[in-house]
């Protein structure tokens, strides 16, 4: 597909088909071709432990419970705001209710907005889970890199009929999934990612977020 339909069709996909595997061979070369992605001085600061089968699901299995448990967790670093204002809140909210809204979970019902939160820890039905982590002596450039690369990833699997859902919903329960995918200590979690067949039936696949108009973010000199 042309690159701009490849960049504007892309969704975070929330229901995958999970009994259609991906080759091993597709993986390689989404992540070889990610590769290319632009880094300072190209050094490449990105690591990628990739998770199915059984070690898939007892990656799933430990995080959801933790979930079902109540359990926030730590996270080693603040993906968001600590101090959420406007705009940025406003649009948070607006996406937030939107996909609850299209889903038909009225505001106020924890209950359901728990267990759709909880999908995130079953990977969405995925078959194929990416974790990336990066050495903690790198810097905020090579943060900015890795941003690039994982871009790089799903725009790759779309020229592969394959969707991605990144997570940093794993966020809280690094832990579980460092101990989890062998990662040594002086490597950091960043994020992980459900890359699948996406599931043309399911409602939640039909969910699209707005975007800004480009006059809303940019000024011409």
């Amino acid at each position: 597909m042309h690159v701009n339909d490849a960049i504007t069709g892309r969704q975070s996909v929330r229901a995958f088909q999970k009994d259609k595997p991906v080759p091993h061979d597709i993986i390689e070369a989404i992540l070889s071709t990610a590769g290319r992605a632009p880094s300072g001085s190209n050094i490449q600061p990105w690591h990628v432990w990739v998770a199915t089968g059984d070690r898939l699901k007892e990656i799933a299995d430990a995080c959801h419970a933790r979930h079902e448990q109540g359990d926030e967790g730590e996270q080693e670093y603040n993906y968001y705001p600590v101090k959420w204002r406007e705009p940025y809140i406003g649009r948070r909210r607006n996406t937030g209710w939107g996909l609850y809204g299209h889903l038909g979970i009225e505001k106020g019902d924890k209950e359901k907005m728990s267990r759709q939160h909880g999908r995130n820890y079953t990977f969405f039905d995925a078959p194929v889970a990416l974790f990336f982590t990066i050495d903690r002596d790198m810097e905020l450039g090579s943060w900015m890199d890795y941003g690039m690369f994982l871009q790089s990833i799903m725009l790759a699997a779309r020229g592969f009929g394959l969707e991605t859902c990144a997570q940093a919903a794993f966020l809280k329960y690094h832990d579980t999934v460092m101990s989890n995918i062998g990662a040594p200590p002086e490597q950091m979690f960043v994020s992980a990612m459900s890359l699948g067949y996406p599931d043309p039936d399911a409602p939640v696949n039909h969910y699209r977020t707005p975007r800004l108009e480009v006059n809303e973010f940019t000024v011409f000199l």
